[in-house]
């Protein structure tokens, strides 16, 4: 084990070496990076360990590996926008990566042995993908752990109606969201619907160039006086967030067949349609998942092109760079086992079959265990504490528009790399999960040693508010857990953007870590 302190030491003696250049005063942003100016402190200044921006030490051959993984992340995001189509994406990858299905070793009793790759799905919505090491599982493995949900609009279980000639479905959002963020917007349906002879149909439209899109409505601001005297909360409440669908009534006159023709047309012809379509009633909204989305691919954003615009990078860019960092491990026997796990419902709690909070992750531990000869539930239980794990997860970026409630020394900034949050939480670190000095030293190292750039933050100033994630969960089993991620502006709107640099840092970071955690 390397010596810690002398390396902070060096550390610190280095950042107190530096000269903080003369303000230039070009831009709020740039004066507030180089001076780390607290707002909250007036006339206050600090001195925290500088981070560099990352995208000062790419040559070349590094911009072109960096600009190669920001295509196929967002073809990724831009093609799977459901927890559903995330966990089937990242089977497809594993598939051919040479992973094999362990509910199928099960069956067969076939054992696993260093080297051996196995995935495991649960409800179609959340993946564990293993990696046996040489090392026996009771001594622990190096985890990654992200969510594949996203903050969204779900339909209602009976969401079809008519109103005044127009046609909608009736929405509940999911997570956390500002409600007026998702008005105007051209949106997609994704999901699926269950019938009742067993079969299950998927829904994908609003994504190709000849398809509809659907959106909520607003008001003119013409008439919107009243609307813009109210608080930001209630300008448009939940209940509003219906999806507009139809207008055109059954038989094109409006001549209706039947009594439901003359009395909903325009609910009856889009009842015509989805039966069309998918064969399916009214009824089947009963057992159907379907979710709303914002439409359209995720884009370069800037004129650099250094950033990404998209949906659902909370969490997928964590998600998708911990995939790629697990498979890039490809056919070597890591000394330890390699997991990365990629869960549901993250965003209302990690609650549910297929949440953190489930048997889940426990489970296929267990079942890994007993085929690689370690059965039992104590070495399980020896197994587990003796994991380590990032649980990534995005981190709220700086963003100068908003600087009040940041506090620049303890930010994350986009650009710098990989961000770690020894802690989480709300407000006296409500319901966080704090990593150890001692786990938090280990990082570092593996970090730096593999020329990682990362920096260290916290969910905005202390009174701002605050949030958290995964790792309080598998920290009850007593492993070591810390947050990392990336930072990302505008998070849970429609539209997130992230730093490129962050992204391919973060899968750098994450091999790194399940190599020598």
């Amino acid at each position: 084990m390397p010596d810690f302190r002398s390396q902070a030491e060096a550390r610190c003696v280095t950042a107190c070496e530096k000269r903080i250049p003369k303000p230039s005063r070009a831009s709020a942003l740039q004066w507030l990076v180089e001076n780390e100016t607290d707002p909250g402190r007036p006339g206050g200044r600090s001195d925290p360990v500088e981070r560099d921006v990352a995208w000062k030490k790419y040559d070349e051959a590094e911009l072109g590996r960096l600009n190669a993984l920001a295509a196929d992340y967002i073809d990724f995001i831009s093609e799977n926008k459901t927890e559903r189509e995330c966990a089937a994406a990242s089977i497809a990858l594993a598939e051919k990566a040479g992973y094999r299905s362990l509910d199928e070793a099960v069956r067969q009793g076939r054992a696993l042995v260093p080297g051996d790759k196995a995935w495991a799905c649960d409800h179609g919505k959340a993946v564990i993908l293993v990696q046996l090491g040489r090392a026996p599982l009771a001594e622990g493995a190096n985890i990654l752990g992200a969510h594949i949900d996203s903050p969204r609009l779900d339909l209602k279980q009976n969401p079809l109606y008519e109103s005044n000639g127009f046609a909608f479905l009736d929405t509940h959002y999911y997570g956390g969201i500002k409600h007026y963020q998702w008005v105007t917007l051209p949106l997609a349906l994704h999901g699926v619907i269950a019938k009742k002879d067993g079969s299950v149909v998927e829904v994908r439209l609003g994504e190709e160039p000849g398809d509809p899109v659907f959106c909520v409505t607003d008001l003119l601001p013409h008439l919107g006086n009243q609307q813009m005297g109210k608080k930001a909360s209630e300008v448009v409440e939940g209940e509003a967030l219906d999806v507009l669908v139809g207008n055109q009534p059954a038989g094109g006159d409006g001549a209706g067949d039947s009594e439901q023709e003359e009395k909903e047309p325009v609910k009856a012809h889009i009842l015509s349609l989805l039966a069309d379509a998918y064969g399916m009633d009214e009824e089947d909204f009963l057992s159907a998942e379907i979710e709303v989305v914002p439409a359209g691919r995720a884009r370069d954003c800037g004129f650099d092109r250094s950033m990404v615009i998209g949906y659902g990078q909370d969490d997928r860019v964590c998600a998708y760079t911990s995939l790629v960092a697990q498979l890039a491990l490809a056919d070597e026997v890591p000394e330890r086992t390699a997991v990365t796990v990629l869960v549901d419902k993250e965003e209302i709690g990690s609650v549910g079959a297929t949440g953190m909070a489930s048997q889940f992750f426990e489970n296929t531990m267990a079942e890994v265990m007993a085929l690689a000869g370690e059965a039992g539930e104590l070495p399980l239980r020896r197994a587990l504490k003796s994991c380590r794990m990032l649980s990534s997860d995005v981190s709220a970026g700086f963003d100068p528009a908003y600087a009040s409630v940041f506090e620049t020394k303890n930010s994350a900034f986009l650009g710098r790399g990989l961000v770690f949050n020894k802690y989480t939480g709300a407000r006296g670190k409500s319901g966080s999960n704090d990593a150890s000095a001692e786990y938090m030293a280990r990082v570092r190292r593996v970090m730096d040693d593999a020329g990682v750039a990362f920096q260290t933050a916290e969910l905005g100033r202390v009174d701002a508010g605050g949030g958290g994630t995964i790792a309080y969960i598998p920290a009850k089993y007593g492993m070591d857990v810390i947050d990392s991620g990336v930072a990302v502006l505008s998070m849970h709107s429609p539209w997130e953007v992230t730093s490129k640099a962050d992204i391919y840092e973060a899968r750098k970071g994450y091999e790194a870590f399940l190599r020598n955690a």
